[in-house]
C-alpha cells in the first residue's frame, strides 16, 4: 500500500480486514518523521495510526530511490544510512514487524565485483541491524537486478539471523534471473527467507501483474518453503482488481 493511498483504500482494507506493507518514499517519511517537532508531523503521524486502528499486521517498505547501501562514495552511504535509520524509527513508531529494504546491487556498475558492494554493504546494515533488534523489528533486503544469488548468499553469510535476511521477489526473478533454475537460486537463500513479494510477469517488463498471468513458477515455489509459517507473504499488485485475483489464486497454494 502507497503510504499516500492510504486514505483513499482504509475503508477497504477495514472491511477486508487486510494486513499491509506500507510503501514509504522520501517525501512522506519527511513528514511523518516521530523525531520531529513539527505539530504537521506529528498530526500526520496521529492520522495515520487512527487509519490503521483495526489492528492490521504492518510491514514497511523503505524508500529506495537513488540510495545505494553499497555505495563506494561515503557521502552517498551516508545519506542511505540515514534514510534507512529514519526508516526504523517510523516503523518503530507504526508497529511494524518487518522492514524491506533493496539490495543496490547492480553487477555492471560494480564491474561484477561483489566483494565491493559487499564490504560496504555490510558496514551500512550491521549498524541498523543493531537498531532493528532492539526494537524487535526484522530487515529483509529484497532481491531487485540479481540474476544469480552470489552477492546476497555472501551477505547473509556474514550477517544473516532471524532478524535479518531475505525478501524473495518473484517478479524480479522471473524478469533478471534467466540462466538459473529457480530451486537453484533458492539452494543457498531459501533459510534467510522473511518475505516474499509476490507478483507475475512474462519475464519482459516487471508488470505486477496477479499471481498466475505470468510465467513465474508459483507451485514450484511454495513447495520449497513448505512449511516455513513465519515468512511474510505481501501481494505487490497495482491496482484494486489485480490484489483481489492474487489473493484468490494464492489460497489455491
Amino acid at each position: 500500500m502507497p503510504f499516500g493511498r492510504l486514505l483513499e483504500f482504509a475503508p477497504l482494507c477495514r472491511e477486508n480486514g487486510f494486513d499491509l506493507e506500507l510503501y514509504i518514499q522520501a517525501c512522506d517519511m519527511d513528514l511523518l518523521a516521530p523525531e520531529s517537532a513539527s505539530d504537521q508531523k506529528k498530526m500526520r503521524l496521529e492520522e495515520t495510526l487512527k487509519l490503521l486502528d483495526y489492528g492490521p499486521e504492518l510491514s514497511v517498505h523503505a524508500p529506495f530511490m537513488d540510495l545505494s547501501p553499497g555505495a563506494v562514495d561515503e557521502k552517498i552511504r551516508a545519506v542511505t544510512i540515514d534514510r534507512f535509520g529514519k526508516t526504523l524509527d517510523l516503523a518503530g513508531a507504526l508497529g511494524a514487524g518487518t522492514i524491506v529494504f533493496h539490495s543496490g546491487y547492480e553487477k555492471w556498475k560494480y564491474s561484477l565485483r561483489v566483494d565491493l558492494w559487499l564490504e560496504r554493504s555490510v558496514l551500512t546494515w550491521e549498524s541498523l541491524l543493531k537498531r532493528a533488534q532492539k526494537a524487535g523489528i526484522r530487515i529483509a533486503v529484497e532481491n531487485i537486478f540479481e540474476d544469480s544469488p552470489e552477492n546476497l548468499e555472501a551477505l547473509f553469510g556474514v550477517l544473516g539471523c532471524e532478524s535479518f535476511g531475505l525478501c524473495f521477489d518473484t517478479g524480479h526473478f522471473n524478469l533478471f534471473s534467466k540462466s538459473l533454475a529457480l530451486e537453484d537460486w533458492l539452494l543457498p537463500l531459501k533459510k534467510y527467507i522473511i518475505e516474499l513479494h509476490l507478483h507475475d510477469n512474462d519475464g519482459s517488463a516487471d508488470a505486477h501483474r496477479p499471481i498466475g498471468e505470468g510465467t513465474f513458477p508459483f507451485d514450484r515455489l511454495f513447495k520449497e518453503l513448505r512449511g516455513r509459517e513465519e515468512i511474510v507473504f505481501t501481494v505487490e499488485a497495482h491496482n484494486k482488481e489485480d490484489v483481489f485475483k492474487s489473493l484468490a489464486r494464492l489460497k489455491e497454494f
